[in-house]
């Protein structure tokens, strides 16, 4: 369904595009979001306040939310944002960040799914159980269970917004309800650098941006992330180095690195 082929076809119109990607984001991961954007060859743009969102996104080509860290003047952004997204045709994306861990987030993330019908969701396994309405204990913005342990809620949520689920860990699971692409590239140090799920879901923006295949795009995007984290960490002591070196090899991925390195 996807190879090594379409991948680098997909990084090479990014590259070309350099499609505007706005971005409503958290305070932990935003300066590491912003510069995996930039090196991917997207353009990031972080605009929260709600007087212009809806502007933003006017010149945007994708739209990311992320609700890591919400407060109630955001939440407002959020879901103008993503009705002027959906009222213009781009996709959108939303990381449920922590979904299942308090009343509130379960609140704010049943609000965008409605007002926004995002494009494609990504989360970690409890997080999509939790949106799913799974009865599961959650650890803050930790997943607790396995991805493949997830992979029937994460269809039926496709099923009923009608969304690509996008499932993180130590392999990725990408669903429209009906198909499954998974994704066996990464590292085990990946999980140990804060934000690295928040910064898939902005790459994840950027293909979505240049393919309208949302299956496909989330799927490139999956696959680049976990390549370039792979490479990454065969060059590292630690999650600290894999911050910097993670960036480069988004920057220099090759498309012989690509193919080399893919695993169908």
């Amino acid at each position: 369904m996807i190879n090594s082929k379409s991948i680098y076809a997909d990084l090479t119109a990014l590259r070309k595009n350099v499609p505007l990607v706005h971005n409503i984001t958290n305070f932990v991961v935003m300066n590491n979001t912003a510069n995996a954007l930039l090196a991917v060859g997207a353009s990031p743009v972080m605009a929260h306040a709600i007087e212009e969102v809806a502007d933003m996104v006017r010149i945007a080509a994708s739209l990311v939310i992320n609700m890591g860290t919400l407060n109630p003047q955001w939440v407002d952004g959020m879901l103008q944002a993503g009705a002027a997204a959906k009222q213009k045709g781009i996709p959108v994306v939303f990381d449920p960040v922590g979904v299942g861990a308090t009343p509130y987030r379960n609140q704010v993330a049943t609000q965008i799914i409605a007002t926004c019908q995002p494009s494609i969701i990504r989360g970690n396994a409890s997080e999509i159980m939790a949106l799913a309405k799974e009865n599961i204990a959650t650890k803050g913005v930790d997943s607790t269970i396995a991805a493949d342990s997830a992979l029937e809620a994460a269809k039926r949520l496709a099923d009923q917004t009608g969304a690509v689920v996008v499932i993180s860990g130590v392999e990725d699971f990408i669903t429209n309800g009906e198909q499954v692409i998974s994704i066996k590239n990464g590292s085990t140090l990946m999980p140990k650098v804060t934000g690295m799920g928040c910064t898939a879901s902005a790459i994840t923006g950027a293909f979505a941006a240049i393919n309208e295949n949302a299956l496909q795009a989330a799927a490139h995007a999956m696959a680049v992330m976990g390549i370039a984290g792979e490479l990454s960490a065969a060059k590292v002591a630690g999650p600290g180095s894999l911050q910097t070196v993670f960036i480069d090899t988004l920057y220099q991925l090759s498309e012989e690195e690509i193919t080399n390195t893919f695993i169908n």
